[in-house]
């Protein structure tokens, strides 16, 4: 059974630094992407930031500059830099692997495995 296990959300205060994590269990997912997600209250949830098997990177607008997103292929875990953080960032933040390997994700709909989610709350 296939797991994505998101950690590292919390509580912090705007301009401050988070670093998620997420671990994938349950089978390989060698030739994937894998990216984050991320749903305000009352919002759509929204691509964040992927990156490919190879390293290739792909970052919403909004993230440029302040995210980082980062992968070990070796302990099939992804990571997600968070620099100056503002209150708008507030959310759940997903981790999710596209359903075929090779693609850069970008949309929900390319999506085949959803993390359980990690909630980031940034304060003014």
């Amino acid at each position: 059974q296939v797991q994505l296990v998101e950690s590292g959300g919390g509580l912090v205060q705007a301009g401050d630094s988070l670093r998620l994590s997420c671990a994938a269990s349950g089978r390989t997912f060698v030739g994937y992407a894998m990216g984050w997600f991320r749903q305000a209250p009352g919002k759509e949830r929204e691509f964040v930031a992927a990156i490919m098997w190879g390293g290739r990177t792909n970052y919403a607008d909004s993230v440029k500059g302040r995210f980082t997103i980062s992968r070990d292929n070796a302990k099939n875990t992804m990571y997600l830099q968070m620099n100056s953080l503002k209150p708008e960032d507030t959310a759940v933040y997903y981790c999710a692997v596209p359903r075929v390997p090779n693609i850069l994700v970008s949309a929900q709909t390319q999506i085949g495995f959803w993390g359980q989610g990690t909630q980031v709350t940034v304060s003014s």
